[in-house]
């Protein structure tokens, strides 16, 4: 009885951590390291370091920044059928034991990344604080419009490639900043839709989120332009041999108006989170392609 406990323990902990999401920010990471060695497989002895890196980008960080969002959702999750298996909704964690978690999945997150490096784990603290930033009053910056956009795309598009960049070299200088915002720009487009799905339940409880403020309308209008302002710089990033390798300008002549269009179609104001897993997913053919010719590998 006691082993069956833990197991449901366990299960809740994962729950809250969303395991799903750890892809969301595995990859940036990844794509940071690929930057930084040009390589598709990085170098065997760095393997231990960046495997840390990645449980910290990946389990750590996630489990410490939505336990904490939950702790201060809970308003608005009671009323959104989409968090109705939330395990503070029914009782199995409670308020007190998700903020707990938080911290100390947060403290963990920071202790170990310094086993990554010094760079890396300042990164990953700052990274917590914005995560707490976003989710605990009086700051709160989910309830404050373009703040609640701002902070997630900062962290998924230009937080997660320079952590790989750090975590292979600490010396941020010769950083590809041109790809952290088309990164953002991507992250932008991607990241309001969800506000789009979430919509009611935060109109109902009173966060003045981005989508809250100005509208389904205006909101999707955003995301649009920001996805087609990505898509078009990943066009001159290629078109002048600038970190994007000018082979792949074909491929991006293609691929743009494929993703442009497919924005349109998956996605709307009356969101789900079907379309931009589809939408996401198509994304990264161009991304791969990109590792590929990046590292020489085509």
């Amino acid at each position: 009885m006691a082993t069956r406990t833990r197991q449901h323990r366990v299960r809740d902990v994962l729950a809250v951590g969303r395991p799903a999401f750890w892809v969301v920010s595995i990859v940036p990471y990844y794509v940071g390291i690929l930057l930084a060695t040009r390589q598709l497989v990085p170098p065997l002895e760095e393997w231990p370091r960046l495997i840390v890196g990645a449980v910290v980008m990946g389990p750590l960080v996630w489990l410490a920044v939505l336990a904490v969002n939950d702790a201060y959702d809970l308003p608005s999750d009671r009323l959104n059928p989409r968090k109705a298996k939330s395990p503070l909704l029914d009782g199995r964690i409670t308020l007190r034991a998700a903020k707990r978690l938080a911290f100390a999945a947060a403290v963990t997150a920071v202790g170990i990344s310094l086993h990554v490096g010094v760079v890396f784990a300042v990164g990953v603290l700052l990274a917590v604080l914005l995560g707490y930033a976003y989710s605990v009053p009086p700051v709160r910056l989910k309830t404050r419009a373009g703040f609640d956009v701002a902070v997630n795309a900062l962290a998924l598009g230009a937080f997660g490639p320079l952590a790989g960049w750090a975590a292979i070299n600490p010396d941020l200088s010769d950083f590809p900043w041109l790809m952290g915002l088309q990164g953002t720009l991507a992250a932008v487009g991607l990241y309001l839709p969800t506000t789009l799905a979430d919509l009611e339940a935060d109109r109902a409880a009173g966060y003045q989120t981005i989508a809250v403020r100005y509208g389904a309308g205006t909101t999707y209008r955003i995301g649009y332009g920001a996805w087609i302002a990505a898509a078009a710089l990943s066009v001159v990033l290629a078109a002048t041999d600038t970190i994007i390798p000018r082979s792949m300008l074909p491929l991006e002549v293609v691929m743009v108006p494929v993703l442009v269009l497919a924005y349109r179609k998956l996605i709307g104001t009356q969101q789900s989170f079907k379309g931009i897993i589809v939408l996401a997913s198509l994304f990264l053919f161009p991304c791969a392609t990109f590792a590929l010719t990046y590292t020489g590998a085509i």
